[in-house]
């Protein structure tokens, strides 16, 4: 007991306000430094990758345009940036779907859900493209067995 009460006095004594200078004059303000530039941007993370962003742009684009292998071009080029980045996988799944790759839009998908993580969102929409690519297929059991997993995803 007689330990702690000596602790608390020593940090008692370390906490206390510094005193000014002395004379009882203020202390003078530093004036603002002129400025000299602008500041630099912050760096981009990873989550900000410019020329991630900017070839998914590009692919989006080209989606709309109907140039799907042009749009797949750039994704693959965004994955060899961020090769474990879920959403780039599953924009390229889309991609594969609509191209008619329905095996290989299930196989992406189902790598987009191997980095995703915690994202139940993101794993619920990858087997909605797996339904697709399955019903696509014929597999209708296999589709609705990928809707039933999507529908237990969305629940949580």
């Amino acid at each position: 007991m007689r330990f702690f009460a000596a602790l608390l006095i020593f940090l008692a004594a370390c906490a206390t306000a510094p005193e000014g200078p002395p004379g009882g004059q203020p202390e003078p303000v530093p004036s603002a430094p002129p400025p000299t530039a602008e500041p630099a941007p912050p760096p981009v993370s990873r989550s900000e990758n410019v020329a991630v962003a900017g070839l998914m742009e590009s692919a989006r684009a080209d989606v709309a345009a109907g140039k799907l292998s042009t749009a797949a071009a750039s994704i693959e080029r965004a994955l060899r940036i961020e090769p474990r980045n879920p959403r780039l996988w599953q924009e390229l799944a889309r991609v594969r779907l609509q191209q008619g790759q329905h095996v290989q839009a299930e196989e992406v998908a189902k790598r987009s859900s191997s980095f995703a993580g915690s994202d139940n969102a993101l794993r619920a929409e990858n087997w909605r493209l797996i339904a697709q690519a399955r019903e696509a297929l014929g597999d209708a059991d296999g589709a609705r067995a990928a809707r039933e997993s999507a529908e237990k995803l969305s629940l949580r």
